[in-house]
Order: C-alpha cells, then sequence, then structure tokens
C-alpha cells in the first residue's frame, strides 16, 4: 500500500484557488487547507499522486510539508 504523505501545493496568481483545489481533489489530493493569502493548498496524496498534481493546469510548485521542531527556548540545538 502506498505510504500517505502530507504537501504543500504552490499555486499560479492567474486563476481562482477554488478551482484549481477542486482540479486536485479531481486528481486525488485529499485537501487540508486551502490558504488563499499566500496562495497555497495543503493536503495528503501518494508519491504517484503528487507526480501526477504536477501536472494540473494552476500548479507552481509540489513540495512535502515538513514539520520543524525548533526546540524549547534556551536548547543549544534547534534541529
Amino acid at each position: 500500500m502506498p505510504t500517505i504523505a502530507l504537501w504543500i501545493i504552490t499555486i499560479s496568481e492567474d486563476q481562482s484557488i477554488n478551482e484549481i483545489a477542486s482540479r486536485l481533489s479531481d486528481e486525488g489530493l485529499t485537501i487540508r487547507d486551502v490558504l488563499e493569502e499566500i496562495g497555497c493548498i495543503t493536503g495528503s496524496a501518494d508519491d504517484v499522486t503528487a507526480e501526477r498534481l504536477k501536472k494540473v493546469k494552476g500548479v507552481v510548485d509540489i513540495a512535502p510539508d515538513m514539520q520543524l521542531d525548533i526546540g524549547p527556548p534556551g536548547a543549544d540545538r534547534t534541529w
């Protein structure tokens, strides 16, 4: 069974973000958030689906959504 990952999709400004979100959903992305203010959509999909999403009209970039831990205040290591 394919591994599902979280993705951040950057979209172009020349189209409606909601229309792009609909197309991404139709192609298999499970939409998590539509961040209209910054032109991004987040969601989950497997790697094969993510590759297919790169071809959706209006998609500029797809990158894995990585959690960062900066550690507690005063910690020597943050990564």
